[in-house]
């Protein structure tokens, strides 16, 4: 008896063991396939994400071949600027070292790529580093691109607020000499959100983290003051 005794719970730990076995792959196919069913509905949703997303923007008349900034000038060296319209410390070195670019270009010796970036737009509740970007778009359009630049600059809005509304960047590029009806239309169709876009999207590719940030043929310049923007310009031009 105890001999058929030990060999049935000998066989009861057997089926104990594989009925555990058999849970415990139970349990690792389905963990396997709740893995692959996120894992496709990661791929399906970026797959959404890119078909909605334009991967097609229209580029500003004056814009570099990448589409990437307007250009300023001819000079044999460049500068690359970015800035965001609803940066205070973009107006603040428009200020401060603006004049000293603009005498860069107009002495020949270098040209200005400015892009018009948008990454303060969570500080402000419509968007606004889009919109002026987008605008500065419509004004390179027109041909006043410097011009609306530094009236957007010197109308800037405080972060925080909704920044100027569309009829206010449309009678800033008035101001400036733009034809208002064309203009108007372009500033209120977003003809150019989504070279908005294509700007920022390629300066965070860039490493650009915040503005403004200066480049003298591609390396960026720490001091932005007008004689280290000056010495960087010498120094690349040599």
């Amino acid at each position: 008896m105890s001999s058929r005794k030990e060999r049935n719970q000998a066989a009861r730990v057997v089926r104990e063991q594989l009925a555990r076995e058999k849970r415990r792959k139970r349990t690792l196919w389905t963990s396997v396939g709740a893995v692959v069913v996120l894992v496709i509905a990661g791929l399906i949703g970026w797959s959404v994400y890119s078909s909605q997303k334009s991967d097609t923007f229209t580029a500003p008349p004056g814009a570099n071949d990448a589409g990437t900034g307007v250009v300023l000038g001819t000079g044999p060296v460049t500068i690359d600027l970015y800035e965001d319209y609803l940066c205070p410390v973009c107006k603040e070195f428009q200020q401060t070292s603006g004049e000293t670019i603009n005498q860069l270009v107009s002495s020949g010796k270098a040209k200005v790529v400015f892009h018009p970036v948008a990454y303060l737009n969570r500080f402000s509740t419509t968007e606004y580093s889009t919109r002026s970007s987008a605008a500065s778009g419509c004004a390179a359009k027109g041909g006043k691109f410097k011009e609306f630049t530094d009236a957007l600059f010197a109308q800037q809005p405080p972060e925080g607020s909704a920044g100027l509304s569309n009829d206010q960047l449309i009678d800033i590029g008035a101001g400036v000499g733009l034809n208002k009806d064309d203009f108007g239309s372009c500033v209120k169709d977003g003809t150019y959100t989504a070279w908005t876009e294509h700007v920022t999207e390629d300066a965070s590719k860039d490493g650009v983290t915040g503005t403004p940030t200066l480049k003298v043929n591609g390396t960026a310049v720490s001091d932005r003051s007008p004689a280290g923007i000056t010495a960087a310009v010498e120094a690349a031009g040599k």
